[in-house]
C-alpha cells in the first residue's frame, strides 16, 4: 500500500544543526506533531488542519510558516524536486514529527535515485526509515505532551542533538545515553536552546569535557531559513 505525507514545506538550503551543519540540503517538513515542546520554532506544523490542505507546488521553494500542507506520496515529492532543479544531495526530513509516518517508502526511494537522506525525530516514535538514512534524534524529555524516547529510537540514532537551557538537560542526557550499551559510532552534539549566552557556555564547557560536538543552530546565526 502506497504511504502518501503531509508536507508542509520543501525547499533548498544550508543545514544549520548538527553532523551535517554547512552541508547544502534539500528540506522536507512534514505536518503534524504532538510532542509538545515550549521552545519549538515551527509550532505551525503541529495540527492537521483539513481547512489548510493545498496543493505542493502551493508551498514548495520557500519557507513561510504556514500550518498549511500537501497530502503526496514519495514519486510526487521526488518530482518536484527534478521540477525545481535543486542541486543539494543531502534530503533532510523534519517536521513536526516525521516518524508519525513511515518513511522508508521515501528514504528509500531517495537513495536509489542517489541523495543522502537524514532524518530529524524526537524519538517518541518507531522510527522507520531506510538502513542507509542517517537518523538524528533531538530528545525531548518530560514535554506537554507526555511522550517518553523509545528504547529502539535511541539504538537505531546515528547522532543524538540534545537542546539545552541547564545543568539539568545534562544530566537528562546522561540519563539517556546510560540506557545504551555503548556511544560507539554516535556523534553527541549538544544544541543551546535560543542561542542563549548561558547555554552556550554550558553546551561549550560540556563538549571540551567530553569531546561532544557543539551544535549552534548556524542558520539562526545567519539569518536564513
Amino acid at each position: 500500500m502506497q504511504q502518501n505525507y503531509k508536507v508542509n514545506e520543501l525547499f533548498q538550503t544550508i543545514q544549520g544543526e548538527g553532523f551535517y551543519t554547512g552541508v547544502p540540503a534539500i528540506f522536507i517538513r512534514l505536518q503534524g506533531c504532538d510532542v509538545g515542546c515550549a521552545w519549538c520554532d515551527t509550532k505551525n506544523t503541529w495540527t492537521i488542519d483539513p481547512d489548510k490542505q493545498s496543493p505542493l507546488r502551493a508551498l514548495s521553494d520557500h519557507s513561510d510558516q504556514s500550518s498549511h500542507w500537501a497530502e503526496v506520496s514519495a514519486a510526487e515529492i521526488v518530482d518536484e524536486i527534478k521540477r525545481l532543479r535543486y542541486s543539494a544531495n543531502l534530503v533532510v526530513i523534519t517536521g513536526g514529527e516525521p516518524c508519525m509516518v513511515d518513511l522508508r517508502e521515501l528514504t528509500s526511494l531517495l537513495h536509489s535515485l542517489g541523495f543522502q537522506t537524514q532524518i530529524e525525530t524526537s524519538g517518541t516514535y518507531p522510527v522507520l526509515v531506510d538502513d542507509k538514512s542517517w537518523v538524528t534524534l533531538s530528545p525531548k524529555v518530560e514535554m506537554r505532551g507526555g511522550k517518553v524516547i523509545l528504547q529502539s529510537a535511541l539504538e537505531r540514532a546515528n547522532e543524538i542533538k540534545h537542546p539545552v537551557a541547564r545543568e539539568k538537560d545534562i544530566e537528562q542526557l546522561d540519563a539517556l545515553l546510560a540506557q545504551l550499551n555503548s556511544l560507539e559510532n554516535k556523534t553527541i552534539c549538544l544544541q543551546p536552546i535560543s542561542q542563549k549566552a548561558y547555554a552556550t557556555q554550558l553546551c561549550s564547557r560540556v563538549c571540551i569535557e567530553r569531546n561532544w560536538r557543539l551544535s549552534v543552530q548556524l542558520h539562526k546565526y545567519l539569518g536564513i531559513d
